[in-house]
């Protein structure tokens, strides 16, 4: 198999180690890529948004499957392109990828198909959000409705910073707040079948102890030792399936990677939001532990052949990502601070570096992003893959970034307790 990765994050990072260790990848090529990418794959200096140049060079390289990154070029229609060349293609439509593309649809999938999600109001003006979340009460959840890098949601008791933030937000979502522990979990599809991955659970605030504010991702880790029985079989019922036959019976089938982000609240599962592809930094801990080949695996949605594959396969123990992102993000980040250690490229050792945000200046791996570099580590538990992670991180010398110290922490020390479904 002859595969492109559109994408030049974590996430595609992370792709491209799993699709490297696939024995039916033989061939493996990213557009734009990155200098970790780079070390396992060609990169090609190709804007993965623009679909007549992707198509080019998919053509160009002979490649029988295109998978789609980031959420961007899914909204503007990479995928449709490839699929009219007559190429496999791993990622929705721009008509499905709205379901990440603008909250409100993805509102009105989830009321259509009865998907248990959070209370909300949708709002073109800030006297409408006041109004809102004056209804709702603190804390206070304002979403803005399209695109935003995971950085477009304030959730807080100021009312004030509420608004503030729905002045650059418009049109918004505003939305009750759901108490109880957040997870993540993936389900590749075609579009009738529909296959889960190990869940997660991501960080999103910037500092320790869920301070400071939302950002892209600041860690994450898998599986969860405090998850009820049942949780994956209850989302995928209750969430995932019905979703991906409501999306269907629109005529505007998803395949792909459907992202459910869950809350597991005081009244029930709940999800918070909808993705249209892997989430970023969950699937560089995910993918870490998978056994199965994920060349195929992806193959098979692309080509509708999904209920052919079966269970996934996963390595036994845990896995942790910690992200180190730069001075300033999640506003404006410091560029070009160097970074140095040990494991900068290696793709094979149970704590390796996912790249981010990197670039080479000469010789000199460099800071060029907001979220810069990812450690991940795999253990027989989560107490050893932290001390492993962290160790690692402390074997870097990066001045410029800065990272959580508190990764999985709660989890490790048996301090989440196991809700109810």
């Amino acid at each position: 198999m002859n595969v492109l990765v559109l994408g030049n994050g974590g996430r595609e990072h992370a792709l491209a180690l799993a699709l490297h260790r696939d024995p039916s990848v033989v061939a493996l090529h990213c557009a734009p890529g990155n200098p970790g990418t780079a070390s396992m794959a060609t990169n090609h200096a190709v804007d993965a948004s623009d679909g007549a140049a992707v198509v080019a060079l998919a053509r160009e390289l002979g490649v029988n499957l295109v998978v789609v990154g980031p959420e961007a070029p899914l909204v503007a229609g990479v995928a449709d392109a490839v699929r009219e060349a007559g190429i496999a293609c791993f990622g929705p439509s721009a008509e499905a990828a709205q379901i990440e593309g603008s909250k409100q649809f993805a509102k009105q999938v989830m009321v259509a198909a009865d998907v248990p999600t959070a209370a909300s109001v949708y709002c073109t003006s800030v006297t409408e959000v006041a109004a809102a979340i004056d209804e709702f009460g603190p804390p206070y959840v304002v979403k803005q409705d399209g695109l935003a890098a995971g950085k477009g949601v304030i959730v807080t008791s100021d009312r004030a910073a509420a608004l503030a933030h729905a002045e650059g937000a418009l049109p918004a979502i505003v939305e009750e707040y759901l108490d109880g522990p957040e997870v993540s979990l993936f389900a590749v599809t075609d579009g009738i079948t529909a296959l889960p991955l190990q869940p997660a659970q991501d960080f999103k605030r910037a500092l320790d102890g869920d301070e400071g504010p939302n950002t892209g991702g600041m860690g994450a880790y898998t599986p969860l030792p405090w998850a009820p029985e049942g949780l994956v079989e209850a989302i995928m019922a209750d969430v995932v399936q019905p979703t991906v036959d409501e999306m269907r019976r629109r005529g505007t089938p998803f395949t792909g990677l459907l992202y459910a982000g869950l809350a597991l609240t005081s009244r029930g599962l709940r999800v918070v939001e909808f993705n249209c592809r892997f989430g970023d930094p969950e699937t560089q801990a995910v993918l870490s532990l998978l056994e199965s080949p994920l060349g195929e695996v992806l193959d098979a949605a692309a080509t509708g052949r999904l209920s052919e594959v079966g269970e996934l396969v996963w390595a036994p123990g845990s896995a942790v990502i910690v992200v180190l992102a730069a001075n300033g993000y999640p506003g404006v980040p410091d560029q070009g601070g160097r970074i140095a250690g040990p494991r900068l490229f290696a793709s094979d050792d149970n704590v390796h570096l996912v790249h981010a945000g990197t670039a080479l200046d000469g010789d000199d791996l460099v800071a060029s992003g907001g979220r810069v570099l990812g450690v991940v580590a795999r253990a027989a538990d989560l107490d050893a893959a932290r001390a492993d992670a962290y160790a690692a991180v402390d074997a870097l010398d990066a001045p410029s970034l800065f990272c959580r110290r508190d990764i999985a922490a709660r989890a490790a020390s048996g301090l989440i307790e196991t809700p109810t479904l």
